[in-house]
Formats: structure tokens, sequence, C-alpha cells
């Protein structure tokens, strides 16, 4: 059974103080943790229309797109979904703002096997919502 979840917004709704707190969780500290707070921080956004630019305004939450880091930065957010994933002996494929979860069981216990899947889905969107991510029904 395969389970193949979307979220709206990714990249743009990461809480970038939850970032930075996981970021410490997984070892970086000093100098590094100082890199990607400021890279992560005083990013401002304007939308350009043929010769026209909107006011700039300050960007407070969200990781930038287009960059190498920020698959990276994003995957580093949504690391503990892996063992949320386990828990319910399943398994987790994360690559970005994808996710997949899978697991397989003999033709007489799919029924336990569905119910594990339904389980963890909640729980993945509980995890989401408290982590300010919305995930697509």
């Amino acid at each position: 059974m395969l389970v193949m979840l979307d979220l709206s917004a990714a990249f743009e709704s990461v809480d970038q103080l939850i970032l930075l707190r996981r970021q410490q969780i997984y070892g970086l500290d000093g100098t590094m943790l100082q890199w990607f707070s400021s890279y992560l921080h005083h990013r401002t956004n304007a939308e350009c229309c043929a010769s026209s630019t909107s006011t700039s305004s300050c960007v407070d939450c969200g990781v930038p797109q287009g960059s190498v880091l920020g698959p990276i930065l994003f995957l580093l957010y949504t690391a503990d979904l892996v063992n949320l994933v386990k828990f319910y002996d399943l398994n987790p494929h994360l690559y970005a703002d994808d996710t997949q979860i899978y697991g397989f069981s003999q033709p007489d216990v799919t029924d336990q096997l569905r119910s594990r899947v339904c389980q963890c889905i909640s729980a993945v969107g509980d995890w989401m919502s408290s982590n300010r991510l919305q995930l697509n029904n």
C-alpha cells in the first residue's frame, strides 16, 4: 500500500524558528547556526509585472526555493516524520516536499495494514498542523 502526501505551499510555510531549533537538535550550533539564521532572516519579496514593481515586504517564514539549500532545509524541518511513520511499522520516503508512506502485508492481513496506514496518516496530519504545514487531503 502506498500513500503519496501533498503539501500546500510547503517551502513557504516553514516556520524559521522551529527550523533553527531543529538544526540545534541535530548538532548545528555556533557559527554554522548563525550562518543559517542570517540566510533565512531579513529576506524580502516584491512582485514585478511589466514595468511595475510592488513595495518590498519582509519574508518571515519559509525557505528559499530554487536554491540548493531549500530542499535540504525542508528535509531537516520534516526529519521527525521518519520516526513517526516507522512507529506505525511503515516505511517513509522523503524527498524535498514529497512524502511517501508505504507498507506491505500478506493478503490475509491487509485490513490491519489499512488500519495502520490510516492511523499513520492521521498522526502525520496532526504533526503537519502542529508544525504549520498544510496537508492536502
